[in-house]
């Protein structure tokens, strides 16, 4: 369940994702979970998945591949994550383009946060 402080970020996403997809149905944690461990291409090899950084499991802290600690992924965790929407695109754009070697779509972030919200 998202939290009341992460719902305006996924209003956000959920509007951009049924303007893109008029079948959008809502996000999912199992393709956010699904997303978020994946290997993909196209990004920067080093950084294949989420993961690399965050680790397998986002309620633990994270590192940076030259070492800096990333605070958990999971709002459990860390209760302020993904309240900022400049801050959340800021950092979606950053890491989509470097795991994946483009933009996340409306629906992977919202999904993304869903999963996020759900640990």
């Amino acid at each position: 369940v998202v939290g009341p402080a992460q719902q305006p970020v996924i209003d956000h996403f959920a509007a951009l994702a049924g303007q893109a997809d008029p079948g959008f149905t809502g996000f999912s944690a199992k393709r956010g979970e699904s997303f978020f461990r994946a290997h993909h291409n196209g990004g920067n090899p080093e950084t294949p998945s989420c993961s690399t950084c965050h680790t397998d499991d986002p309620r633990n802290r994270g590192q940076t591949t030259v070492g800096k600690s990333i605070a958990p992924m999971a709002v459990s965790r860390t209760p302020d994550r993904f309240t900022d929407l400049a801050k959340v695109e800021k950092w979606f754009r950053r890491n989509c383009d470097t795991v994946m070697g483009r933009a996340c779509t409306p629906q992977e972030k919202g999904d993304f946060i869903t999963f996020m919200s759900s640990l």
